[in-house]
């Protein structure tokens, strides 16, 4: 019996994810995610999960609403995960659907071992 049509599927997003669960997404391929680091440019520029983008908490709702579709899978960190908090409430705030909270952060992410981007090199945590 052949079936057609039926491709797997990544487990779905939920509101708060860990390392894990970003990283298996990831790995899955052609993810069709964007991971939002809401640190400041000088925590970014210092370290941020590979792929990340900058976009600082203050900046944040003005260059997503320009950049981000609303039904899009999005993952966010800061600096502390009541910041990550925050960030997530203000998408939502304005209609974004599929938000998930990073607890840790790029700290989490780093001790797992996962690799970490500073500036234009890549590091091995």
């Amino acid at each position: 019996m052949k079936l057609f049509g039926i491709l797997p599927t990544p487990p779905p997003l939920k509101a708060q994810s860990r390392v894990y669960d970003l990283k298996a997404r990831l790995d899955w391929g052609e993810p069709a995610l964007t991971i939002l680091d809401v640190r400041d440019r000088t925590q970014f520029n210092s370290h941020h999960i590979m792929g990340a983008v900058c976009m600082p908490i203050h900046e944040l709702i003005s260059r997503a609403s320009t950049s981000l579709e609303l039904d899009r899978d999005i993952y966010v960190y800061g600096e502390t995960d009541d910041e990550t908090v925050e960030a997530a409430a203000q998408l939502r705030q304005v209609g974004y659907k599929n938000i998930s909270e990073l607890r840790g952060g790029v700290a989490a992410w780093k001790a797992v071992g996962y690799p970490v981007e500073s500036g234009s090199s890549l590091l091995s945590a």
